[in-house]
């Protein structure tokens, strides 16, 4: 049987991030072998679109309330709400695409261990990462790739 503390998180992660069912759906993950390409830009795309899926609150929503495709990653509203109220939820998330928020060195440290530049962990609802270096520069190098529009 599970301790009750996996199956509260397990619960809590299925409360702050709904599947979205019915709204459109990440854009289409790399092909066979993208995910262990030693294209890091490659990588990077699978990581940010497929396994994190940064843009349910990186990319703005349309009228029809899908993802807007013109301004990926560009950041704006959190588009959902906890199911009760939590205390330093964030309502704006920041733009990712083009050059994300701080240094690069304090971009890949909180993909990395979850601490962001301020030295706190990321307000809710975004998760404290661990990734490894190798993925989180992956990530970084994908961000940077895209261009920034606004």
């Amino acid at each position: 049987m599970l301790p009750l503390r996996v199956l509260a998180m397990s619960l809590a992660a299925f409360i702050a991030f709904p599947t979205f069912a019915g709204r459109a759906a990440a854009p289409a993950a790399p092909q066979d072998g993208a995910a262990s390409s030693s294209d890091p830009v490659a990588r990077g795309q699978y990581i940010v679109n497929g396994v994190a899926v940064c843009w349910r609150c990186h990319t703005p929503q349309d009228e029809d309330g899908e993802p807007d495709q013109q301004r990926w990653l560009l950041g704006g509203p959190v588009p959902f709400e906890p199911a009760r109220q939590i205390d330093g939820w964030a309502q704006v998330a920041p733009r990712l695409a083009g050059l994300p928020p701080g240094s690069d060195e304090e971009f890949i440290r909180l993909m990395m261990t979850g601490i962001s530049r301020t030295g706190s962990p990321p307000r809710r609802p975004m998760p404290q990462f661990r990734m490894s270096r190798a993925d989180a520069e992956a990530v970084l190098a994908y961000l940077k790739s895209l261009k920034s529009t606004e």
